[in-house]
């Protein structure tokens, strides 16, 4: 999988919360909980990378569980077969971003651990 630096600002832009929109594909710059410009990058600032990290799985999760309960809705026959679509894309995106930083977590330590000293 490869990722040009505009994807991967993007993402992170999405997971800062900037540039959020309420319209798209089903909200996929809902992924930070921050509301726009100085929302939660304030917060990211001040926690670290660490807090980023662990804002981003957990809306990834949470975007995960939305996506299986439009599914089962469906399923049930009380849905519509476009949430489970909607749904289903924002939380694939949200995992993708994800494993992203996390490929670049890992490529990075593996640069600096190749580092001679």
């Amino acid at each position: 999988m490869s990722i040009g630096a505009l994807d991967a600002a993007l993402s992170y832009g999405r997971a800062a919360g900037i540039g959020k929109s309420g319209g798209g594909l089903g909200g996929l710059g809902d992924l930070g909980s921050g509301s726009g410009i100085g929302g939660s990058t304030g917060a990211a600032a001040s926690g670290g990378f660490g807090n980023l990290v662990e804002q981003m799985v957990t809306d990834t999760a949470s975007s995960m569980r939305t996506a299986e309960a439009a599914s089962a809705k469906q399923v049930a026959g009380k849905g519509d077969l476009i949430d489970v679509v909607t749904a289903i894309g924002a939380a694939e995106t949200a995992l993708d971003t994800v494993v992203a930083v996390r490929d670049r977590v890992v490529g990075a330590y593996s640069d600096i651990m190749r580092m001679q000293i």
